[in-house]
């Protein structure tokens, strides 16, 4: 029999007393800890939370009207509107009063840490955009054994935690390893040193105006650059989505990393076909995660749209691998501010490397056997990963579930 079952056979062998959240939680409002200016920066020290999934959105430099949380007097910050919450020991400043600031009423009769436990295994998706706390949250009734299973508790899912989350950076460490040790492939595959060896007679250069064709003349592209264009018709990326069907055979070609299907029927005066590779009209991420390849019927959001003028000169799939290698370059010619958009005078400047189209299938072969190989490498390590936290979500269910004392 382990520690924890003793300690339940002993104290409360007939049940546990149930209470409301707010019997055992108080809040504060966070209105005197709001950041006044986002200019965040790497050398300020303050974190500014949200209780959302980014939990921490930068850093300030403003020293005053700082929530002073510390490991001995930890607060939960709570999203009013979600109910995403985090746990917080540190000191620290918030965005926007959308949340509260829990903190325990009393820890000689709630360990604060097993609340935590507790709220991560209620199950509640709000269902209006409306306040939380107060009106619901607060109001759900948890389990509250006497404190030495509570603290046993504490200790078995801590140490769980802490397991599932060295194990977890373990393999994201590894997945991210892979994904650069890819790219480091792909690069020097396609450097100007690797392509004259394949080509020991020399590589031809072309500007990437002269091969391709794009799916729109752009304002700051002297028109003998753009001799010809293939329009594809394109929906807002908002609304690509409200397509998605499970069983559909028409890719949605979103300008992220999100992708989908829909069917030809949904897609309606929206659907295209052909083999094209885009690179986003807008991004906020570096665009070597969302320059895209495909090859059959689509609909697509605000692309750029590129293929090549003539695929016995440019193979569309080496055009892809090559705008890929490409990438911190590309990004370079992004400008603006939030949303920024690309220069497309420099990148139909850009020269691309065209050896011999053998050269460029192979080169293609290389590459789509090494991406094939990465994927399903990368998708065991993220089924790791997900099992690893399912495993720790089933365990913490099992140890928080307990049968109400009879009055």
């Amino acid at each position: 029999m382990s520690r924890l079952d003793e300690l339940i056979e002993e104290l409360c062998p007939d049940g546990v007393e149930y209470v409301e959240l707010n019997e055992v939680l108080d809040y504060e409002q966070p209105t005197k800890y709001i950041v006044r200016s986002t200019n965040y920066g790497d050398s300020y020290t303050i974190p500014v939370l949200t209780a959302g999934q980014s939990f921490i959105l930068g850093y300030t430099n403003e020293d005053f009207g700082i929530y002073q949380a510390t490991p001995e007097n930890p607060v939960i910050i709570f999203d009013d509107f979600t109910t995403s919450f985090h746990w917080v020991d540190f000191g620290f400043k918030v965005k926007s009063s959308a949340m509260k600031i829990l903190k325990p009423k009393n820890k000689e009769f709630a360990n604060f840490r097993f609340l935590f436990h507790i709220m991560k295994n209620i199950n509640y998706i709000p269902a209006d955009h409306a306040r939380q706390w107060i009106e619901k949250y607060s109001k759900f009734v948890i389990p509250l054994p006497p404190m030495p299973v509570q603290q046993e508790i504490v200790r078995i899912l801590d140490n769980f935690a802490e397991i599932t989350k060295e194990l977890t950076a373990v393999l994201k460490t590894e997945i991210e390893a892979r994904k650069k040790q890819y790219e480091c492939y792909r690069d020097r595959l396609l450097s100007q040193e690797e392509l004259n060896k394949l080509c020991p007679d020399g590589v031809e250069y072309k500007y990437l105006w002269e091969v391709t064709i794009w799916d729109k003349k752009f304002n700051a592209v002297e028109r003998y650059k753009q001799k010809k264009v293939y329009t594809y018709p394109y929906m807002l990326a908002s609304n690509l989505f409200e397509l998605e069907k499970e069983e559909g055979n028409v890719y949605l070609l979103s300008t992220g990393e999100k992708t989908g299907w829909t069917t030809e029927d949904l897609a309606g005066n929206n659907l295209c076909e052909g083999e094209v590779v885009t690179i986003p009209w807008g991004k906020s991420r570096p665009v070597k995660d969302v320059i895209k390849y495909y090859k059959g019927k689509f609909v697509t959001a605000d692309n750029r749209i590129v293929t090549s003028a003539d695929t016995k000169i440019l193979s569309n799939k080496y055009l892809y691998y090559w705008l890929l290698s490409q990438g911190e370059v590309i990004d370079t010619f992004y400008r603006g501010s939030g949303i920024k958009h690309p220069s497309m005078k420099d990148v139909l400047d850009m020269q691309i490397p065209l050896p011999p189209l053998p050269i460029q299938q192979e080169i293609v072969r290389i590459l789509d056997n090494f991406t094939e190989s990465t994927a399903e490498l990368t998708a065991k390590l993220e089924t790791e990963l997900e099992a690893r936290q399912k495993q720790y979500e089933y365990y913490r269910d099992k140890l928080l579930s307990f049968k109400e004392v009879s009055s």
